[in-house]
């Protein structure tokens, strides 16, 4: 990769990072809403053929209603290949929260070192990122065990979710383009294959393997997962920018290739319209994005987590509900699987985490 100029910009401000974070729904949302809107209907035969129904969520009486509802859906950054691989990582979880009455929506990034109780798994807790793998090893369903220990943890019902892999990303970033980033310090990053990318304080312009780069690296952060969660949500809003100003019609059956071999997603093709007005009713004043305060531990068994303080995690769980026109829950409902301690043991042979939920995966998975 051609280094950046030497030339510091000044630090991107506080202000302007809560504008990327409001801006910067997903790089699935985008998918979901933003090509919609501006591509037109082909990408419908797309969605169609990468639909997963999940059902609907364990506490919920029917599905909700998109148009009339408040309803959530999740948003997930894997770090697949491709979109049949069995065995995965979701390395960005963002929970949306949609009231369409009240044209609002509250974002959550929920950070994958979460250390919680992980479902079906008779309490052993984990980082969050490794409930995918046990949905796989216990035969559940991966995006279906995110949901229900997610759930666990929020107290809150997901009603949709949305997936895309590492090659999605590189992809859609390619087709569109590449992307212009501010990178804030040096750093270097293995790209998935192998390949060093170096990167140094200033602009840049990615390509899709570079900026994937960019968004993964944490160890080298100096604020870990805040500092990546940071990356991506600027790499995400400068996406949403280019989508919005798309006119490379020559390059549209490159952008549905990548969008159809490498994302999944559980919504209805009537949904898909419901959303592209939702989503242009909202305005950008009316997105907020709630923040949980978590501190680092080191947990026998899981490693390096991060725990959620319980008074933090219960204004989520309350500001979320409340989104959604729920009732408050009693004291007794909030109780904690999210916190300090030995991991439980399991009561079947599945006794240890032998998924190494922490490795930064370069390729070789």
């Amino acid at each position: 990769m051609r280094r950046v100029e030497q030339s510091r910009l000044k630090r991107v401000k506080k202000n302007q990072r809560k504008k990327w974070i409001i801006r910067s729904i997903s790089l699935a949302f985008i998918l979901l809403v933003g090509v919609g809107l501006y591509l037109g209907s082909e990408i419908w035969g797309v969605f169609a053929n990468t639909k997963n129904d999940i059902g609907k969520s364990d506490l919920r009486e029917k599905q909700v209603e998109m148009e009339s509802e408040p309803f959530t859906i999740l948003l997930l950054g894997t770090d697949q290949r491709k979109r049949s691989d069995p065995i995965w990582r979701a390395d960005t979880m963002i929970l949306i929260a949609v009231n369409p009455k009240k044209h609002t929506a509250k974002v959550l990034s929920i950070p994958r070192d979460t250390y919680t109780e992980i479902a079906n798994t008779n309490g052993f807790k984990s980082k969050l990122n490794s409930a995918a793998y046990w949905g796989y090893k216990k035969d559940v369903g991966q995006v279906e065990n995110i949901r229900k220990t997610l759930e666990n943890l929020l107290h809150v019902p997901i009603d949709h979710y949305a997936r895309i892999n590492f090659q999605g990303f590189e992809d859609i970033v390619d087709a569109l383009g590449g992307v212009e980033v501010d990178v804030p310090f040096a750093f270097h990053q293995k790209a998935i294959g192998g390949k060093m990318v170096y990167f140094e304080p200033g602009p840049a312009k990615l390509n899709g393997s570079e900026a994937l780069a960019y968004v993964r690296m944490r160890k080298q952060d100096p604020r870990g997962d805040l500092g990546r969660n940071e990356r991506q949500q600027e790499v995400v809003s400068k996406l949403i920018d280019k989508i919005a100003s798309f006119k490379g019609v020559g390059k549209f059956s490159d952008l549905m290739k990548a969008v159809g071999d490498n994302f999944e997603h559980s919504l209805e093709l009537d949904n898909f319209p419901a959303l592209v007005s939702i989503y242009t009713k909202i305005p950008k004043s009316n997105i907020e994005t709630l923040h949980i305060e978590t501190y680092p531990e080191t947990i026998q068994g899981a490693g390096a987590v991060l725990i959620w303080p319980e008074k933090d995690r219960k204004k989520i769980q309350q500001a979320l509900r409340e989104q959604l026109e729920l009732p408050p829950l009693e004291n007794g409902d909030t109780d904690g699987d999210s916190g300090s301690g030995t991991d439980d043991d399991m009561s079947d042979t599945d006794n240890t985490d032998s998924y190494d939920s922490d490795k930064e995966s370069d390729g070789s998975y």
